[in-house]
């Protein structure tokens, strides 16, 4: 018992101090502005910190006297970033255990209680009538919940350590502010004591919730990031290192970030969901049997690329006049498990892009020729798959292995690019049809999460083919980048 009450405390000291660090940081910085601090003071302590881009990459007098850039230059100055050393500890603790790869078919034997052992699983006969149900739903939420509590601290851990290390990205001010959320999260959620009961797990939800939203900008602020790191690039004319350069070697970070990204928000959104649907059963709210968390048992691929191709009609119209139509063909009527919100994100990501280029490729055309949407599946199928054709004018070849899953590859307008970073949320209706270039590589990432993929084949002068593959059974174990 003491020795429990002994690491809680250490716990809270170490948060309460790695609160107190951020802010005499900020405060050292204000100090800075206010003594008028000059550019080359700046850049010289720039060079003295060794880890700092700035001093490769940065071209000082390229930045304005305005109290906002000198407040920017000096924040990466102070590698405001750095980890404290107890807080360092326990990151490398906590990195250095396994991670458990889940699987969709995994996630929903879970919702389900299937994994619960014998005697308390849903279908015992003890658990019949309401009663019954409500208790073996609790459970249920209890050991997700559990689960939760060991594996997301473990798996932030891992993304911490990759953006403290990061070359170049790591200095730049949206990835700080997204480590800071990271490690604010981590310490928060080590410090959970067990789940026992029903009112530990109703705690655990809400303190979730709270982080859950918390992270949902954070998208939009890596790619923040990664725009500032060209900006900064471009700004430096004599600088050694090319733009295509630095972005190769963040590529391969990118990945593993958004990767792991999309597997912690579905293992936090899958029983957040879960813990909704409990709760909406407890007050007599009609419930849909097919789902389960976020998993519908039934997804339907058509319903979905129609309601995608509203969506995209929409943002077309609303950027040229007008929009190309959408044909469907194909198994209309096929099922499959799988998480709807996230095929929907890659159709309509898809769908967008066709429509734009469709929009440009036949500016002068009083309508434009349609997109075709073709579903193909059959009960002994591996993959459920959805090929989109469009006549846009097609791809270069030299790009479309290479560029097009680039991050921050887009030919978007500067202002609109600039319009986007402005919004905070990951997915808005009202974005510009075209932005920071993310949509597709983040695409194939979610495609590629449950065991599918994103491919494209062009014709350069006539169109493009995209084929986006989901795998029906969803016993592929999820990737677990490191």
């Amino acid at each position: 018992m003491q020795n429990a009450l002994s690491l809680k405390c250490a716990k809270a000291l170490i948060l309460l101090r790695w609160q107190q660090s951020i802010v005499e940081l900020q405060v050292k910085n204000l100090m800075r502005l206010q003594r008028g601090r000059s550019h080359h003071q700046l850049q010289q302590h720039q060079h003295n910190q060794h880890r700092c881009l700035s001093s490769s990459v940065m071209d000082p007098h390229a930045a304005t006297a305005s109290a906002t850039s000198y407040q920017e230059t000096a924040t990466s100055a102070s590698r405001r970033d750095e980890l404290p050393a107890s807080v360092a500890d326990l990151v490398n603790k906590y990195a250095s255990m396994n991670q458990t790869a889940s699987s969709l078919q995994m996630l929903i034997r879970m919702g389900q209680g299937e994994l619960l052992g014998n005697g308390f699983r849903p279908s015992d006969s003890v658990f019949m009538g309401r009663l019954g149900r409500q208790l073996a739903s609790e459970r249920v939420l209890i050991q997700v919940a559990s689960l939760l509590r060991q594996e997301l601290p473990i798996r932030l851990a891992y993304r911490i350590k990759d953006l403290d290390q990061i070359p170049f990205m790591r200095d730049m001010e949206a990835v700080q502010n997204v480590k800071n959320i990271y490690i604010d999260s981590f310490l928060k959620l080590i410090d959970v004591p067990q789940i026992v009961t029903p009112q530990d797990e109703m705690k655990f939800a809400h303190d979730l919730q709270d982080l859950y939203k918390k992270h949902s900008g954070v998208m939009v602020q890596m790619a923040q990031g990664a725009y500032q790191l060209k900006a900064a690039v471009r700004n430096r004319k004599d600088s050694e290192l090319a733009i295509d350069d630095i972005m190769d070697l963040c590529q391969d970070f990118l990945d593993r970030f958004y990767t792991s990204r999309i597997g912690i928000r579905v293992l936090a959104g899958q029983y957040l969901a879960l813990h909704d649907q409990h709760q909406d059963s407890l007050y007599g709210n009609s419930t849909n049997k097919d789902l389960v968390g976020m998993i519908h048992l039934k997804t339907n691929p058509t319903e979905i690329v129609r309601d995608a191709a509203d969506h995209a009609t929409f943002m077309c119209t609303r950027q040229y006049g007008n929009a190309p139509g959408v044909k469907i063909e194909g198994r209309l009527d096929r099922t499959f498990p799988y998480i709807p919100t996230y095929l929907h994100y890659v159709v309509l990501e898809l769908l967008k892009n066709a429509m734009r280029a469709t929009a440009e490729e036949h500016a002068n055309m009083a309508t434009f020729p349609p997109l075709t949407v073709v579903i193909a599946d059959g009960k002994d199928n591996e993959d459920v798959v959805i090929k989109i054709m469009d006549e846009g004018g097609g791809i270069r070849r030299s790009q479309i292995n290479t560029k097009i899953w680039s991050y921050l590859f887009t030919t978007a307008d500067q202002a609109i690019q600039d319009a986007f970073l402005a919004g905070n949320t990951d997915h808005d209706d009202n974005a510009p049809i075209a932005g920071l270039g993310y949509g597709l590589p983040i695409a194939r990432s979610y495609c590629r999460y449950f065991g599918g993929d994103l491919q494209l084949m062009s014709m350069e002068g006539y169109g493009t083919d995209a084929f986006v593959h989901l795998k029906r059974m969803g016993d592929s174990k999820e990737p677990l980048p490191l």
